[in-house]
């Protein structure tokens, strides 16, 4: 999110969200996104997703980590450098999110959304995932967020990047319950996340 930020060719939804609410409170954008992780929680109980260390440590990392990658990474100029951070910033977040979401450990707030409206409509992960990002982006911009051409690229390209990423990183006998996300089959093999 720092990176997008640092490219400044449009922000990645939730942080057009958490801009336009940080833009109308004062707050910044960093705890901003702490403070709406933790609100995003309460859509889970409808969801019946069970936080773990991963949701925790997402909720309370997020923010701080973007607040430091902004300190840590100057500006830059010229598309020559800005095109290629948010390529790369964007192909992050999908590994990422594919990465953490297979240890098990707990899926980030907006992960666990996505896999649990997921796992709820039998939906596959690509489509769940795009259509919150459409939806949270709409109503940033209506709070005054930016958006750009990365944004459009980042909601567009995050779901199948998830997918993808999710069937690459799975663990294979990974001690534990198994994550219902991994174990679980939606009633289409085509729509699972992870092949069986």
């Amino acid at each position: 999110m720092g990176l997008m930020l640092r490219a400044e060719l449009g922000l990645e939804p939730w942080s057009v969200l958490n801009q336009g609410i940080s833009r109308h409170t004062g707050l910044s954008i960093g705890m901003v996104t702490v403070v709406s992780g933790a609100l995003i929680l309460l859509l889970w109980i409808p969801l019946r997703q069970r936080p773990g260390l991963g949701t925790v440590s997402n909720v309370v990392i997020l923010g701080v980590v973007m607040d430091a990658t902004l300190a840590v990474v100057p500006e830059l100029h010229g598309l020559g450098a800005r095109i290629p951070l948010l390529a790369f910033a964007v192909l992050l977040n999908g590994a990422a999110t594919g990465l953490y979401i297979s240890t098990r450990f707990g899926p980030g707030p907006r992960d666990g959304l996505m896999t649990g409206l997921h796992l709820r409509t039998g939906r596959p992960v690509r489509l769940v995932r795009t259509l919150i990002e459409v939806a949270v982006l709409a109503a940033g911009f209506l709070l005054g967020g930016s958006v750009g051409v990365g944004t459009v690229v980042y909601a567009l390209a995050i779901g199948p990047l998830a997918q993808f990423f999710l069937r690459h990183f799975a663990i294979k006998g990974l001690p534990g319950p198994p994550s219902p996300v991994v174990a679980r089959a939606p009633a289409r093999k085509e729509h699972a996340i992870l092949p069986e």
